[in-house]
């Protein structure tokens, strides 16, 4: 392992703390104590020049708002609780509305903005995050850690560990939003796979309304397809989403519990030769096709376009505490929290 890790001031203007971590073929990512966001992730393509592959903001002002959750690590609760409410133990819990009258990704003030105590940990770094009973709504102290470790063949992994005072949901992820041509186009020509037979159909807040097989939809990425083509297939959960903006069942005899970790998904930008895979334990994978970035000021000088960037994002099912496997995404005191996801960037030949 020769991964190397610098303290990096200049990549982002402001007040945040940031950790650059370069593996042996000079691979660089870098990393916010604001959100313990991923800032940047400088790849070669096939022709050998480099390019930030993530979406994100020219300052640290941004990332201190960050409405659109840029690389950002995302609890307690990652996607949506329909209008907030669910039982715990008999008793209700109203956690904080901020989506169309539903609970999104920790409420306005989750984890996303909040600064993490960010150190060098062996060959990557790790942040803490100590969130206080009553945050969000939620009940208990939650004491939470994220290890990023990147290795010489261009993996990240992202460990998450949690532990609680109390009965709790917890369903941590990250929120990268990737490019991979590096932001010469939008994602429309990216080869997408998912190895999913079914997703989760959606109302017109995000929240599940029952599960459907992928055949035969734009939702079928089981062979890989362009992402651009199916945005205008004359679909109604495309409509209502405005694209693609669903989670997909990719560990389904886990009944929403994390299994052993395993490759799920890959993505090909033929332009640039880049190639993401992603390996996860969770029994969800949302795929979001960026369709609310029109007008997002980003670091390229310009505002964001619809789908110019694409998210992977691996967790628990959205609104699960509401649904028949609600006892698997609560942490109870004496047990640890461990999610792990890996995304893998190489060139494909």
């Amino acid at each position: 392992m020769t991964t190397k890790q610098i303290l990096a001031t200049p990549a982002l203007r402001g007040a945040d703390q940031l950790f650059t971590l370069r593996n042996a073929n000079d691979m660089r990512l870098t990393i916010s104590e604001r959100g313990a966001a991923l800032v940047s992730w400088w790849a070669p393509d096939r022709y050998g020049k480099v390019a930030d592959v993530l979406l994100g903001y020219r300052d640290a002002h941004g990332y201190a708002d960050n409405s659109a959750y840029f690389g950002a690590v995302i609890g307690r609760w990652a996607n949506r609780i329909a209008q907030g409410r669910f039982m715990l133990d008999g008793a209700p819990v109203q956690a904080a509305v901020n989506d169309r009258g539903n609970h999104l990704h920790g409420g306005d003030d989750g984890f996303h903005k909040a600064r993490w105590t960010l150190s060098a940990s062996g060959a990557g770094v790790s942040l803490r995050l100590s969130s206080p009973d009553g945050d969000g709504g939620f009940p208990g102290q939650l004491d939470v850690q994220v290890h990023y470790r990147l290795d010489d063949e261009g993996r990240l992994t992202i460990d998450f560990e949690a532990v609680s005072d109390a009965p709790t949901p917890v369903n941590l992820t990250a929120h990268p939003y990737f490019n991979l041509n590096g932001g010469s186009a939008d994602v429309g020509d990216h080869m997408l796979q998912i190895d999913a037979d079914f997703y989760l159909e959606t109302d017109p807040g995000g929240i599940p309304v029952g599960v459907a097989a992928v055949g035969g939809t734009p939702f079928d990425f089981r062979q890989p397809a362009a992402i651009g083509p199916r945005l205008g297939w004359p679909d109604a959960q495309i409509r209502l989403a405005g694209g693609f903006d669903h989670c997909y069942c990719i560990q389904p005899h886990a009944m929403g519990r994390a299994g052993p970790l395993r490759e799920v998904a890959r993505v090909y930008d033929p332009g640039s030769g880049r190639r993401l895979q992603v390996s996860t334990t969770e029994p969800g994978l949302q795929f979001y096709s960026g369709n609310w970035l029109d007008g997002v000021q980003g670091r390229a000088g310009r505002p964001y376009a619809r789908h110019d960037g694409f998210c992977l994002e691996a967790h628990a099912y959205p609104d699960q505490l509401n649904g028949q496997c609600a006892s698997a995404v609560i942490l109870r005191p004496g047990q640890v929290y461990r999610q792990t996801t890996v995304y893998r960037l190489s060139l494909q030949s």
